[in-house]
């Protein structure tokens, strides 16, 4: 079995990184011949973001290819077993899946609760990855500026920060998307 490749696709809030990774997974797949597989952490909280959920839904019914998808907002890992090795998997979003898993129980954040969630999504991840030809990954690009003053948002994001730190160390691609245009950062465009 050929090794799989993982991306790493970044941006901001709205900066276009969903689109351009559906683009690629669907190009990835049809070089591949490939299942093309989205797995969704987002979950509707509240109006916007129901919305959100459901124009993403309504894209992908209504494109031109065929996508199975999965809703899994905490464990990724459970899911696994659903891929095969010429998959092409989404992951959407990175941020959304840290959030979930972090809210998911009463637990206090201390060290040994922040290390089992980290462990829990990189295990996740790695274990995806193994099983698939494609992996990419979707996350937010937080800034370190809007995270002073607030605790519980500094621990977030630093532990966003070392997730993010350990897949661009494994991925082959990695993108910066700014105002839909995507920078790549890591690894050429194949």
């Amino acid at each position: 079995m050929a090794a799989s490749t993982l991306i790493l696709i970044m941006g901001g809030v709205r900066s276009g990184k969903s689109s351009f990774a559906e683009r690629t997974a669907i190009e990835m797949a049809s070089k591949t011949g490939g299942r093309l597989n989205y797995l969704a952490t987002g979950v509707a909280s509240d109006p916007e973001m129901k919305e959100r959920i459901e124009k993403h839904q309504r894209d992908r019914l209504t494109g031109a290819c065929q996508w199975q998808t999965y809703e899994q907002s905490v464990q990724i890992g459970k899911i696994a077993d659903e891929f095969k090795s010429e998959d092409v998997v989404l992951l959407d979003c990175l941020t959304t899946l840290l959030n979930n898993e972090l809210f998911s129980s009463d637990q206090e954040w201390d060290e040994r609760f922040l290390t089992t969630i980290k462990d829990t999504i990189l295990t996740g991840i790695t274990t995806i990855k193994k099983r698939v030809g494609t992996m990419l990954i979707v996350s937010n690009e937080v800034l370190n500026e809007s995270l002073l003053g607030n605790e519980l948002v500094f621990t977030y994001g630093r532990l966003l920060g070392q997730i993010h730190q350990y897949i661009v160390r494994e991925a082959d691609q990695v993108f910066l998307v700014e105002a839909g245009i995507p920078i790549v950062l890591k690894g050429a465009i194949k």
